[in-house]
């Protein structure tokens, strides 16, 4: 190890020179096994690994992330999955250990966003892990470790390219951080924040019954808006989030683009999306790509009119109408939704409903918030005010 790297380039090949380097003279926390990451490669892996890091703190699970462009597209522990959860995750040909489970569940929640991904693991990554990498659309993985023969597939991974990263796990950074921007030094005390059950007991709404699976989801909510680029909101059910929006300027733009992306998970279980028939040569990306146009019923007529559904399906699919799908949606309950600042207005509560949120986890703090509530009780949802905020940027 040394204490800086040299890259090939920073966010966009014309910033140059691009280096990484610890301004105190110690030695990086991390060893590159294979591969050449880049910037934007380090900025995905040290903030997922510090959300996995967490995620295994707060519920004693291993965990993983799905990490593009400085946003997690997913994250989960490492849970059991049931068959209909094996399918649409493309895993069912696989043995599954639980941190593979754990990726599975990360990738698979919002499979378009995690392609190209770089992917953090809490644990040593094993061979099961390593398989199901291996086939999948990466730039590379951080772990705090290898079996010898996961690392020796995923070396194999894109002709021997692939990045791989080794993190001292007992690394602790020093509790001030800087950046620049426009030349200007910007300094503050790194967020150390504890995640954890206590946030979550000031129950403001008439329903205060928030079971301990549920305070678990909405931990993870936590956790995953704490490393989301602000405006962030976190849809989470069993273990795994479902939906992430990050980046809106508004909070209602959160809610709805993440409340989408959930929506899209939980339809494709349904009985129409399981029950497509693909062509044998069809790549798992290009199955993504189906699936998510055959549920989106304007673009699936201009498939169907022109004929292109035969180079993808072997059956020509019935059309999925809007009746059937909101039919299915409202099957899907129980869902946990975390906020990283407070909702403004109702709204943002009669969006998640509609997505089966019946956990919310938000700071409270707005002038609105007996509306807010009024909207929770409403549809009995239990919300909690955790007090605090989850700003990233």
């Amino acid at each position: 190890m040394s204490n800086e790297m040299q890259l090939k380039y920073g966010c966009n090949p014309n910033q140059k020179p691009s280096r990484i380097y610890m301004s105190d003279g110690s030695e990086l926390p991390i060893e590159v096994l294979n591969g050449k990451p880049g910037y934007i490669n380090l900025l995905d892996a040290f903030n997922g690994w510090q959300l996995v890091k967490e995620l295994k703190k707060a519920t004693g699970l291993c965990a993983a992330t799905s990490f593009k462009h400085v946003s997690p597209a997913g994250a989960a522990v490492g849970l059991s999955l049931s068959d209909t959860l094996k399918k649409i995750y493309w895993v069912d040909d696989l043995e599954l250990s639980p941190l593979a489970c754990a990726y599975a569940r990360a990738r698979g929640a919002d499979r378009m966003s995690s392609y190209g991904d770089f992917i953090a693991l809490s644990d040593v990554c094993d061979v099961s892990t390593a398989k199901m990498i291996h086939r999948e659309v990466s730039d590379g993985v951080i772990a705090p470790g290898y079996q010898p023969e996961a690392l020796k597939i995923l070396k194999s991974k894109r002709k021997g390219t692939y990045n791989i990263i080794k993190i001292d796990e007992s690394y602790v950074p020093t509790p001030i951080e800087t950046k620049q921007v426009y030349g200007i030094t910007f300094e503050q005390g790194r967020n150390e924040l504890d995640i954890n059950n206590t946030l979550l007991e000031n129950i403001v709404t008439d329903n205060k019954n928030i079971p301990d699976d549920k305070k678990r989801d909405m931990l993870i909510s936590l956790i995953v808006l704490k490393y989301t680029q602000s405006n962030s909101v976190c849809y989470v059910k069993d273990g795994q989030a479902i939906g992430i929006g990050a980046g809106q300027q508004s909070r209602i733009h959160c809610t709805r683009l993440a409340g989408q992306k959930a929506d899209n998970w939980w339809l494709r279980q349904s009985p129409k999306v399981l029950g497509l028939q693909f062509i044998d040569e069809i790549r798992r990306a290009d199955r993504d790509n189906a699936i998510d146009v055959y549920m989106s019923s304007d673009e699936y007529m201009d498939v169907l009119r022109d004929g292109a559904w035969e180079k993808i399906f072997k059956v020509k699919p019935e059309i999925f109408t809007a009746e059937e799908k909101r039919a299915w949606l409202d099957r899907n309950t129980d869902v946990c939704l975390g906020s990283d600042a407070f909702f403004p207005f109702g709204d943002n509560i009669e969006r998640a409903y509609k997505s089966g949120v019946k956990y919310i986890a938000q700071p409270g703090g707005s002038i609105r918030d007996d509306n807010v509530i009024e909207t929770c009780n409403k549809y009995d949802i239990a919300m909690a005010f955790t007090g605090i905020r989850l700003f990233h940027h």
